[in-house]
């Protein structure tokens, strides 16, 4: 006969989402760090009486209240049924994110809000998704079309960076046409291989023609939408909406990957438009003057020959560029 703990329960799976055991990478006791100090933590040491750095161990404080029949935050059982070998990782069941939603949810910031999930937005038409076009090999990265990586959405902004561009001729083989399919105002976010999966970005006007690499997601405001993409702005970048994030990006053995598990993330709906327009006002104002500021310094540098300034997709010939870079590598070979 099987033992059975006491605190056993049948058709449930108990789950702890600690994040911390004890020790760091190298295998050295990992020290408890004061948030607010920045200092590491001392405690007694219960035979010298010492005081000695305190370690950092979440997972053994929740065994600890396991089987003390007590509950922490990150220690939760989940039924049997809900589990699935694609997402069988201990984060994917944390929903201290999610009740920070629902807790934010419920105030006042939010009486003119409800909320959907970014799949149930989808359903409904309220946002449209897509993914990116494809990852011309760096052979090819010799013409004038910006080919954007994911290194290059920082800071909510599409940084273009005017060595890696592509011949048109390449760009329509990845756009499977003569354009891009993006529009000014699109959100790109990375899906894979950084740790700003989550943060997005808006595409600036005079940044549409663009060869994307496939691994982000570009969300853009849908038929029935009550909403512009600067409210979107607004709501994916809500710090209740980008900490679900941390729940749903599992890691892999070489870099991070969210699937289609994006979909679930959680996102306050406007109940009507000026509910929407009120919120994310400071938004509009800050991309449209962006865009404003941009047009404006694009029309001098259109005006004038002796800057070396790449500001959108219209730019200066890249073999200007590699030619540049050419020379600098002759003159100093390291």
């Amino acid at each position: 006969m099987i033992h059975k703990p006491s605190w056993f329960r049948d058709g449930e799976v108990m789950v702890s989402t600690a994040p911390t055991c004890g020790l760091a990478k190298g295998g050295r006791l990992l020290p408890l760090v004061d948030r607010k100090t920045g200092k590491k933590v001392q405690v007694e040491d219960p035979e010298t009486r010492e005081l000695v750095d305190a370690v950092d161990d979440q997972l053994k404080a929740d065994m600890e209240a396991l089987r003390d029949g007590n509950e922490t935050p990150t220690l939760r059982f989940v039924p049997m049924d809900g589990l699935s070998l694609r997402t069988a990782v201990p984060t994917y069941f944390d929903r201290r994110f999610d009740s920070a939603f629902d807790e934010a949810m419920r105030t006042e910031k939010f009486a003119g809000f409800t909320s959907m999930s970014i799949g149930e937005m989808v359903e409904a038409k309220l946002l449209t998704f897509r993914n990116g076009h494809g990852s011309p090999t760096q052979s090819v990265r010799v013409g004038k079309v910006p080919y954007i990586k994911v290194s290059d959405l920082r800071a909510g902004l599409v940084n273009i960076n005017p060595t890696n561009r592509v011949p048109t001729a390449v760009a329509e083989q990845f756009w499977k046409g003569t354009s891009s399919g993006l529009k000014a105002w699109d959100l790109i976010c990375p899906e894979r291989t950084s740790k700003n999966i989550g943060d997005f970005c808006m595409l600036m006007p005079g940044q549409e023609q663009v060869v994307t690499t496939k691994e982000v997601i570009v969300l853009r405001p849908g038929d029935r939408a009550t909403f512009d993409p600067f409210y979107l702005m607004w709501a994916m970048s809500l710090t209740i909406v980008r900490d679900q994030w941390r729940r749903v990006v599992f890691m892999q053995t070489n870099r991070e990957d969210v699937g289609d598990r994006f979909l679930e993330i959680r996102i306050p709906v406007p109940t009507d438009r000026r509910h929407a327009d009120s919120a994310s006002e400071p938004f509009r104002g800050y991309y449209r003057g962006l865009a404003a500021a941009r047009e404006q310094l694009s029309s001098y540098l259109t005006s004038e020959d002796d800057h070396h300034f790449f500001l959108g997709t219209a730019a200066e010939p890249v073999a200007d560029v590699l030619a540049i870079e050419e020379d600098a590598a002759l003159a100093d070979p390291n």
